[in-house]
C-alpha cells in the first residue's frame, strides 16, 4: 500500500514538473507567435534574426531580462514589491494544477470555484504591486486594472454559473462528459460574451487600459524590471494559454489530443489578432458595456436556462 502511494506521488510530481516546463516553453513561444502575427498584420517581418526565423528570440529575451541589474526602488515597500510578482506567477501555476489529466491528484470536484477564487486573489496582487511601488502612475494603473477586472469578473462568474446550472457540476470532467454537442454551437451568444469577458480579465486589447501608453506608460508594472518583470510577463501569458484551455473545455469539449491542440492554437491566435485589429476602447465605454449590456444579458440568459430546466423537470 505504501509503495503504491509513493509511486503515485512520484508520478504526480513528475507530471507536474513536465506540465510546468510545457507551460513555460508555451509562454516563451507564445511571445514569439504574438510578435510574428502582429508583425505580419502591420506588414513587417517580426523577429527573424536570432536563430532560424527567430526561433531563439524568446530565450534571448529571457537571458537579457534575468541578467539585468536588480536594485531597490526608492521609497518602495520592497518586501511586498518583490513578493507580489512571485505570488502572481505561483497563482498562475496553481490554476494549471486544476486542469484534469490522468496523474493529477490535486484535481478536485470544485475546481471551477477554486479557479474563481485564485483569479480574485490575482486581482489583489495587481493592486499590491501598484501600491508597493510608491509611484503615482503605478497606483492609477492598478486602480484601473482592479476596476476593470472586478467588473468583468461578475459577468465571468455569471456565465460559469449558467454552465454549472446546465451541467449540474462544478468540475471540468463533467463538462467534457456531457458535451455531446459543443456548447459553442448550442450557446454561441454566451460564448461570445465569455470571450469578451476573458479579454477584459486578461487586460488584452482592445481592453488594455492598464497600459494606456498616452497617460500611464505601462500601468501598475511601470517600476518593475529584471526578473520581477519577467515573472509578471510569464504570469500574464501563462493565463492567456490557461483561459484558452478553459474556453476549450467549457465550450468546445475535447475529443482527441490533435483536436485539442488545433483549438488551443486557434483561440490563442484569436486573442492575439484582437490586439492587432481593434483600437483601444474608451474607459467609460468599457464600464458601460459590462454593467449596462453584458450583465443584464447574462442575468436574462440565466433566468431563461433555469426556467427551461425547471419546466423540463416538471414535464419529466
Amino acid at each position: 500500500m505504501m509503495y503504491n502511494y509513493l509511486s503515485y506521488m512520484m508520478l504526480n510530481l513528475v507530471s507536474f514538473i513536465f506540465l510546468l516546463l510545457m507551460v513555460l516553453v508555451g509562454v516563451a513561444f507564445l511571445t514569439l507567435l504574438e510578435r510574428k502575427i502582429l508583425g505580419y498584420i502591420q506588414l513587417r517581418k517580426g523577429p527573424n534574426k536570432v536563430g532560424f526565423i527567430g526561433v531563439f528570440q524568446p530565450f534571448s529575451d529571457a537571458v537579457k531580462l534575468f541578467n539585468k541589474e536588480v536594485f531597490k526602488v526608492y521609497k518602495s515597500s520592497w518586501i511586498m514589491y518583490y513578493m507580489c510578482p512571485v505570488l502572481m506567477f505561483f497563482m498562475m501555476v496553481m490554476n494549471w494544477l486544476l486542469i484534469p489529466f490522468f496523474t493529477n491528484i490535486y484535481f478536485m470536484n470544485y475546481s471551477l470555484l477554486v479557479i474563481v477564487l485564485i483569479l480574485t486573489l490575482m486581482g489583489y496582487m495587481i493592486l499590491l504591486m501598484g501600491w508597493s511601488s510608491n509611484s503615482m502612475y503605478s497606483v492609477i494603473g492598478a486602480m484601473r486594472a482592479i476596476a476593470q477586472t472586478l467588473s468583468y469578473e461578475v459577468s465571468f462568474i455569471m456565465i460559469i454559473l449558467v454552465l454549472m446550472v446546465l451541467g449540474e457540476s462544478y468540475t471540468f470532467v463533467d463538462f467534457l462528459k456531457w458535451q455531446k454537442v459543443s456548447n459553442m454551437f448550442m450557446l454561441f451568444p454566451l460564448f461570445l460574451v465569455f470571450f469578451i469577458s476573458v479579454l477584459a480579465e486578461l487586460n488584452r486589447s482592445p481592453m488594455d487600459f492598464v497600459e494606456g501608453e498616452s497617460e500611464l506608460v505601462s500601468g501598475f508594472n511601470i517600476e518593475y524590471f529584471s526578473g520581477a518583470f519577467a515573472l509578471i510577463f510569464m504570469a500574464e501569458y501563462g493565463m492567456i494559454i490557461f483561459f484558452s484551455y478553459l474556453i476549450m473545455i467549457m465550450f468546445i469539449g475535447i475529443s482527441s489530443m490533435l483536436y485539442m491542440y488545433i483549438w488551443l492554437n486557434l483561440l490563442v491566435s484569436l486573442i492575439i489578432f484582437m490586439r492587432g485589429m481593434l483600437p483601444r476602447m474608451r474607459y467609460d465605454e468599457l464600464m458601460y458595456l459590462c454593467w449596462k449590456i453584458i450583465l443584464p444579458y447574462i442575468l436574462s440568459y440565466l433566468i431563461f436556462v433555469v426556467s427551461f430546466k425547471f419546466s423540463f423537470m416538471m414535464l419529466v
